[in-house]
């Protein structure tokens, strides 16, 4: 079990960006150029007077990641290991999971199934199917998220993955979320070290609990999907991310943070993408 130099006892500062939607060109998605905002909530994350201990990428890192040139994740990479963070990063739907997993093998940013930190144990589970936009944790995943969990009961568990595994009241990607929520959350109602679930996907903020579990979804760094609507519409509001204190007694406090403006470019009226 890999695990970070962090003494046990005191809070842990987590930092979750999500959906980046990189292309490595000038390409655009709803009219925005997703590197500029990207970078924008990098620079923006720089500037927190508290710098976070580790950093979660939760999947879309690029956009339609098998037509890009391989130095579109090597661009992203760069990035993200510029942060100068020790980091977690797993696929989404729009990811190329192979091109991902060869480059971030190495330096601060990696793709690992798990890492102690502290008090805490993070999880990550690849809900990312090929030619597929609604996801699925594989069997094999389900039996390694069991065995970690039972290896370390006397640490407080985030659990990470792409897809949402429960409604969040979106009505058309509600219908593109984790296919087997059922099979994940058999696994961790049998584990009390569970304290919450952590996902990306929605474009838009997602705060409930289930069991006692705190369920959380994260904005986009670039295109926001509008809450609430049961057809595809796009959010005017800006880019987020995420931040979490992570207590050594297993509370957890966690904050969304946006941008000022709403990008530049944005196309409101897209019928869908």
């Amino acid at each position: 079990m890999d695990s970070l130099d962090l003494p046990r006892g005191r809070a842990l500062r987590v930092l979750q960006i999500t959906d980046t939607h990189l292309y490595g060109d000038d390409g655009r998605l709803a009219g925005v150029d997703t590197e500029a905002t990207c970078r924008a909530v990098v620079d923006a994350v720089r500037y927190q007077r508290t710098p976070a201990d580790l950093l979660l990428l939760t999947g879309d890192v690029i956009h339609d990641g098998a037509e890009r040139p391989e130095s579109a994740y090597r661009d992203a990479k760069r990035q993200f290991d510029a942060l100068g963070v020790p980091g977690l990063v797993i696929p989404g739907n729009h990811d190329d999971a192979t091109r991902l997993a060869r480059t971030f093998a190495a330096g601060n940013v990696q793709q690992r199934d798990a890492l102690l930190a502290g008090d805490w144990l993070c999880i990550m589970l690849d809900s990312s199917l090929p030619d597929a936009v609604s996801g699925h944790v594989s069997a094999g995943q389900l039996q390694r998220l069991d065995d970690c969990l039972s290896a370390h009961p006397d640490r407080h568990a985030l659990v990470c993955l792409h897809h949402q595994p429960v409604p969040v009241g979106c009505g058309w990607i509600d219908q593109l979320g984790l296919q087997n929520s059922d099979e994940l959350f058999a696994v961790l109602d049998r584990h009390a070290s569970v304290r919450a679930v952590v996902w990306g996907h929605v474009h838009q903020e997602y705060d409930g609990w289930r069991n006692g579990v705190r369920l959380l979804a994260s904005p986009s760094t670039c295109v926001q999907f509008h809450p609430d609507s049961d057809d595809f519409r796009i959010d005017p509001r800006p880019p987020g991310y995420r931040w979490f204190e992570l207590r050594p007694d297993g509370a957890l406090s966690t904050e969304v943070i946006r941008l000022s403006d709403v990008p530049a470019g944005l196309d409101l009226g897209l019928p869908g993408y």
